[in-house]
């Protein structure tokens, strides 16, 4: 064994050394094939110490497009391998990850193909949360607002924090009455995930920063016996994020109910909530979401049976559902 390490040690020092010389292409090359011998003899360890160091070595000098190629040869070897994700294999990847200049086109393949890994040898079907906290950290440092979204709500108990400060920093470029729009994106996200703290977590931290930055925002503090809230007195909104935040801790449906016609006219404003808060509903509150109603359906029915129940228009719609969009914002 410990022959064989030496040999593998004298691999990587030659590919690096023809790395130092320049000689990207050749050390590339020569890396593929003698990892690829490895793999036939189904000696993973040695394929992925090589890999994982040459690629290094080739990101660390500038090589993106051949440092990503190995990267992603590194990723197929662990698919091969059946290796499971935990911090090792975790930890290589996020090494190379972190090497990667931001404008590299082979990073982003690089980034899919280790969550498809995670997802399908971890214990995660949408990934390990710890590689999908990295790189939504990653995209939200480099202000990629909706890459940052899509792996944040699916990372780790310090995500919510990240997507919170994302939303709000994002929400600072537009007007100052479209806050609630923001905070919405992560809110609702985490609540048709199931998870709550989320939501609270990062709207807590969302609020927060804007009382910061805005200390003359007018606000009123609520309290009963059972729970407290920060009303905002000119974000409508906001307060309803704030309360709907409320109900689904306590699942009262009556509770839903009256928020929802409280907030009737300010909802009407943000028709990109109706497939969300639906789902909310169903899922917190056990309230089936509204019949599809198709009026030549139904007097059809009406006229055939005597019955407009029994046309079939009662099917539930297929709709997709998102968070709120800010496209639609003044």
């Amino acid at each position: 064994m410990a022959a064989r390490g030496d040999k593998i040690e004298k691999i990587i020092s030659r590919m690096q050394a023809r790395i130092s010389e320049g000689q990207y292409y050749e050390a590339q090359q020569q890396t593929r094939v003698i990892a690829a011998r490895h793999i036939k003899a189904a000696n993973w360890p040695a394929a992925i110490d090589i890999l994982f160091n040459v690629a290094q070595a080739l990101l660390k000098a500038g090589q993106g497009g051949s440092g990503g190629d190995l990267s992603l040869f590194l990723v197929d070897v662990y698919t091969q391998a059946s290796l499971k994700p935990d911090a090792t294999s975790r930890g290589r990847i996020l090494v190379c990850l972190r090497l990667f200049a931001t404008e590299e086109p082979t990073r982003k393949k690089f980034i899919s193909e280790a969550i498809a890994w995670s997802s399908k040898f971890g214990e995660y079907p949408a990934g390990d949360p710890e590689l999908h906290h990295v790189v939504g950290s990653l995209y939200a440092s480099e202000h990629e607002p909706y890459e940052a979204e899509h792996h944040l709500l699916t990372g780790t108990k310090d995500s919510p924090s990240v997507l919170g400060r994302l939303e709000y920093t994002w929400y600072k470029q537009d007007d100052a009455h479209t806050a609630p729009l923001y905070a919405a994106r992560a809110v609702l996200p985490y609540l048709l995930l199931a998870n709550v703290r989320a939501a609270k977590e990062s709207f807590h931290v969302f609020t927060t920063a804007l009382l910061a930055e805005n200390p003359s925002l007018a606000t009123k503090d609520v309290t009963s016996n059972s729970a407290e809230a920060r009303v905002f007195l000119s974000l409508p909104l906001l307060n309803f994020l704030s309360l709907l935040l409320l109900a689904v801790q306590r699942g009262s449906p009556e509770l839903y109910h009256q928020l929802i016609r409280q907030y009737t006219s300010q909802l009407r404003e943000v028709g990109s909530w109706k497939d969300s808060l639906e789902t909310i509903a169903e899922m917190y509150f056990r309230i089936q979401r509204p019949r599809q109603s198709n009026p030549l359906f139904d007097m059809m029915g009406s006229l055939f049976s005597g019955n407009a129940g029994s046309s079939g228009s009662g099917a539930k719609a297929n709709k997709r559902i998102e968070a709120p969009l800010p496209e639609g914002l003044d």
